[in-house]
């Protein structure tokens, strides 16, 4: 069974998410708090596979309590969920080693998609979410690593689509290729580089440099 913590100060969307996570039958949760520093204070009792985190909460925030879980629980998996689409609170996530920034609006199988992506040791962030940020990761930092030289230079521009937050549709238009092709070659990169989604393709764009 997979435990996990909801740290959401409003009531009826805690019990909303708590009733969409547990239509999975392997999840469970068994810890609910109404602010930040009640969930620290959950983590330091109990362990959670799964830790959700509202970014905006009285008391402390989630990005400030997602720091603290990080140390008690170095192993769990931390979402932080927001009604907010904003770029800032999404790479202070990432730089806080959340596993995933998620928006509350999204429906029971997103959501559980998502979880069990992060689960899994992926980066869960929704499509728009990664668009946004992406772009910028790509401004601040540069990286050396080397290219896997099996990838094509067909596959490369693919890649560096994928890293600057471009849709299927987007990709579609702009190499002139059907929207199941592209989907087609990025099952193959990501079996290629034994990568698990394209928000980890989005990251090898970054961390290689292909632009």
């Amino acid at each position: 069974m997979i435990d996990i913590l909801i740290a959401e100060d409003q009531a009826l969307v805690r019990q909303g998410l708590k009733m969409m996570l547990e239509t999975e039958a392997d999840f469970r949760v068994t810890g609910e708090a109404v602010n930040g520093q009640e969930a620290v204070e959950c983590c330091k009792k109990n362990r959670y596979d799964l830790v959700l985190l509202d970014i905006r909460m009285p008391v402390m925030n989630g990005l400030e309590a997602g720091k603290k879980i990080r140390e008690l629980l170095p192993d769990s998996t931390i979402l932080m969920l927001t009604t907010f689409n904003d770029e800032e609170y999404a790479l202070e996530a990432l730089k806080n080693r959340a596993n995933g920034y998620l928006l509350k609006d999204g429906d029971a199988e997103e959501l559980i998609k998502s979880v069990k992506s992060a689960l899994g040791g992926g980066l869960a962030l929704e499509d728009h979410v990664a668009a946004k940020i992406m772009p910028t990761l790509l401004e601040q930092q540069k990286f050396t690593q080397k290219v896997d030289e099996r990838l094509t230079d067909r596959e490369l521009d693919l890649i560096a689509l994928i890293g600057k937050g471009l849709s299927n549709q987007e990709i579609s238009a702009t190499l002139f290729l059907s929207v199941g092709t592209i989907k087609n070659q990025i099952s193959g990169i990501l079996h290629k580089l034994e990568l698990r989604d394209r928000t980890q393709l989005a990251i090898y764009a970054l961390n290689h440099d292909i632009q």
